[in-house]
């Protein structure tokens, strides 16, 4: 270490100038300290590797005693070896080739300037010198000598730089520097010994006696090793390609008027015939069979991905498809994307936010809740009681405790925001600007459309099954049956049920049909995939237990109805019946609680009808207020799956309803009574009215709950196979292949490809009803939700 000391014959009047002089040596020091540390672990370095060729040397040295011992043995002319050895005429002729190779080369490493250009090339560059006498000099005037090791150690590095670049070795230390060189003069003498013991002979019987062919061979047997099940499968034949292209011709045949289920016979009856032999053809002999079970179409599927993976053939995505899905190797993401949010309480805003929360109680995947945020002009217009929110961080607060007050527990999932405008003709809220950029690329794996449709009818942004792994759309709201009421309602309904079955095809993988009221669309299945809220339970679990102890029913009040006051929303139906059957039913009274755009128009018609209705504000349907209501009724013939006919089932009332596909699912409950005429409401009206329902067994509540919701929604959108496929493939399972070429999957590429054109022109946009201006979002949504302006984060617009 390099020690500065100020003088010692230095008076008082410089003690201050030499305490700084001392600080500034000490930091000099320490920096000098750590440049000889990282040199002394540079030599190491250098040992080492000298080391290690000393090593190679000796090495070296073995191999070639070896092979002169060989050679030593048996000395005979190269033509000899054909008919005495296991050579074959080849390998000999390649040994002959190689011989004049040898020759070159014992000529270019015999030259004398060999080891001079070898040094030359291994020398170094450039050096690092470390000049500290200037500052040294303006600091302090005297300084003590540096420390003997110091100069020892820089005697070495310039001694070891000359002997690198061939000017010697240092006076001192050449004997050092010279045994720790010693491993590249062996080399140097090895290679020459090797020039004057070697010759051809001894090079062929060498090679002979050594393994090397036949490491050659067997590497070339494992580079062209047949893939693992191509002798156990054979290519498909006629029928199954005959097969592949009916099923996949499925979009065509649906134009042409053919069913699903003739497409489906006929796939059927080709494959009927080979049925018993697929799985023996798919797999070599003595594996299980994993396949038991499964229909026609599966066992098609895993045929051609067998083929598919004997072959080693990987579909890399056809014209409109994109192949870079983010895979999942760890924790799967949920993303639910709803089109409304609290505190509007509609069905779109409930629902999807029980979900989320059930979804992120099992803790097997993470969750995010996508929802809709609103400037304050559209807020004022949407939340009812003048609710309003300055922040996205503030409206998640109110979101967050109103779920943990009805679920009673902490929901651990996240809760992001999408610009959305509300438009009053639609009175629905369309998104703004392209709804999936909000998702970033780690998180898109599962996405989940809460109603796909009205989400993608002016979509313009990235394809949802391209950036997502799979999505599943539900279908919440039977829009065919809102338009047919406006005017020219039925030319509106003819293009948006195309619009409905074209977006449907083309953004979701699997789409669930809340019931059979809603549109029939591609790639849809029929399940309630809803839950009643656990606070509904819990209040018909304590009546129940209350009439259990005193005898008597605690259902103090008669009948109800509750909902949004709109006329779509069965305030139509309910006074007709009610105007109908005026004198049947005599003496009956109804409450109804509700708000909404047709407020004042429903009252003045049962007011000019002179109905026994009486109208209040409308409330939660937890309110304690309604507790004592027995009989909830229900005329809607426009819901998909009335979520208050389930809160009031849940709570211990009866419910009278139509007999309509939305209420498919209450039918097996006892307290539902259903009627198909005006007459059979009167009867059904006056049996809930003359008893008492009947309590709900332990099943009947599961039923409601969202417990089992969830494990049908898992079951139905098939997310538990999809879960469950990365277990399957570590076991060696052959699943169904999605990377087989499909000529669905590419019309539905097309149908998005068009549909992204067509949303792109604001025109169009604007013609079939958009908001005006809501293909990006505005000034105010980037100040709200903290966002950079359209035309900077999307520079480039293709429309």
């Amino acid at each position: 270490m390099i020690n500065f000391r100020p003088s010692e014959t230095r008076g008082s009047s410089a003690t201050s100038s030499a305490v700084t002089a001392e600080k500034a040596f000490s930091f000099i020091s320490k920096g000098w300290r750590e440049v000889k540390d990282s040199t002394e672990a540079d030599l190491q370095l250098m040992k080492d590797r000298a080391k290690s060729f000393r090593n190679l040397a000796s090495s070296f040295d073995r191999e070639f005693e070896n092979f002169l011992t060989s050679a030593s043995r048996s000395t005979f002319p190269v033509p000899a070896i054909s008919s005495s050895s296991s050579l074959s005429p080849a390998e000999i002729d390649f040994v002959k080739k190689l011989q004049p190779k040898l020759t070159e080369f014992r000529r270019a490493y015999s030259s004398p300037d060999f080891s001079k250009r070898v040094l030359e090339k291994w020398s170094p560059r450039a050096k690092i010198r470390i000049d500290l006498s200037a500052i040294r000099n303006a600091i302090v005037s005297e300084v003590e000598e540096i420390d003997a090791r110091e100069r020892y150690m820089r005697t070495r590095v310039r001694d070891f730089t000359r002997e690198w670049k061939g000017e010697g070795f240092g006076d001192a230390d050449e004997g050092q520097l010279s045994r720790n060189w010693e491993p590249i003069r062996a080399l140097k003498t090895r290679l020459r010994e090797l020039e004057q013991k070697s010759s051809s002979s001894e090079i062929i019987e060498g090679l002979k006696n050594s393994e090397l062919v036949e490491k050659v061979k067997s590497s070339l047997k494992a580079i062209c090793k047949e893939p693992e099940y191509s002798k156990g499968v054979p290519p498909l034949d006629f029928q199954e390609l005959l097969a592949c292209l009916v099923r996949q011709s499925g979009p065509f045949l649906d134009h042409l008027g053919v069913k699903r289920d003739l497409s489906d016979k006929i796939v059927e009856s080709l494959c009927s015939k080979k049925k018993n032999q697929l799985l023996l053809r798919s797999f070599p002999t003595g594996e299980p069979s994993i396949l038991e079970g499964e229909n026609i179409n599966d066992e098609l599927d895993i045929r051609i991905a067998s083929v598919l993976q004997s072959t080693g053939h990987h579909y890399e995505g056809g014209l409109w498809d994109d192949s870079t899905k983010q895979e999942c190797n760890g924790r799967r993401h949920v993303a639910i994307v709803t089109t409304a949010s609290l505190p509007w309480m509609t069905g779109t805003a409930v629902n999807p936010l029980f979900r989320a929360a059930y979804l992120a109680k099992s803790q097997k995947q993470s969750v995010t809740l996508l929802v809709p945020w609103l400037t304050r002009t559209d807020q004022e217009l949407v939340y009812p009681n003048n609710i309003t929110f300055s922040s996205p961080e503030e409206q998640e607060v109110y979101i967050r405790n109103w779920l943990k007050e009805r679920v009673g527990f902490n929901a651990d999932f996240k809760i992001s925001f999408y610009p959305g405008k509300f438009q009053k003709e639609r009175r629905s809220i369309i998104p703004a600007g392209d709804t999936s950029q909000f998702i970033s690329s780690k998180d898109a794996d599962i996405a989940i459309l809460e109603e796909p449709e009205h989400l993608n009818w002016y979509h313009h942004g990235k394809r949802w099954t391209d950036k997502f792994n799979h999505v599943v759309g539900v279908v919440h709201t039977n829009y065919l049956e809102y338009i047919k009421r406006e005017k020219n309602g039925a030319l509106q309904a003819f293009f948006v049920k195309h619009i409905n079955n074209w977006v449907a095809r083309a953004y979701c993988d699997k789409v669930l049909r809340l019931s059979a009221a809603t549109q029939d669309l591609p790639k849809s299945v029929i399940c309630n995939v809803h839950g009643v809220n656990p606070k509904f339970l819990e209040i018909g679990e304590r009546m129940a237990v209350d009439n259990e102890e005193s005898g008597e029913q605690k259902f103090s009040k008669g009948a109800y109805f509750l909902g949004k006051m709109v006329w779509a929303k069965g305030y139509r139906e309910l006074i007709d019946l009610l105007a109908k059957q005026k004198q049947d039913l005599n003496g009956f009274k109804l409450d109804v609680y509700g708000n909404g755009e047709d407020a004042r128009e429903v009252q003045n018609a049962a007011k000019s009808l002179e109905l026994n209705v009486n109208f209040m504000k409308g409330r939660d349907h937890a309110d304690d207020s309604l507790h004592g209501y027995k009989v909830f009724v229900n005329p809607s013939m426009s819901d998909v799956l009335c979520t208050a006919t389930a809160e009031a089932l849940a709570m211990g009332k009866f419910v009278v309803c139509a007999d309509h596909p939305s209420n498919d699912f209450f039918r097996s409950f006892p307290n539902c009574l259903t009627y198909k005429t005006p007459e059979e409401f009167v009867n059904k009206i006056n049996e809930a009215m003359s008893r008492d329902p009947q309590p709900l067994t332990h099943e009947e509540r599961y039923n409601l709950s969202w417990e089992a919701a969830t494990q049908r929604f898992m079951e139905y959108s098939e997310l538990d196979k999809i879960l469950n496929s990365e277990s399957d493939k570590a076991n060696g399972i052959v699943r169904k292949s999605k990377s087989v070429p499909n000529l669905t999957s590419m019309v539905d590429g097309g149908l998005a490809f068009a549909h992204y054109c067509l949303t792109g022109n604001e025109f169009l946009r604007q013609c079939t009803g958009a908001v005006p201006g809501t293909r990006e979002y505005n000034k105010q949504h980037c100040k709200d939700l903290h966002l950079l302006p359209p035309h900077v984060e999307n520079p480039i617009y293709g429309w």
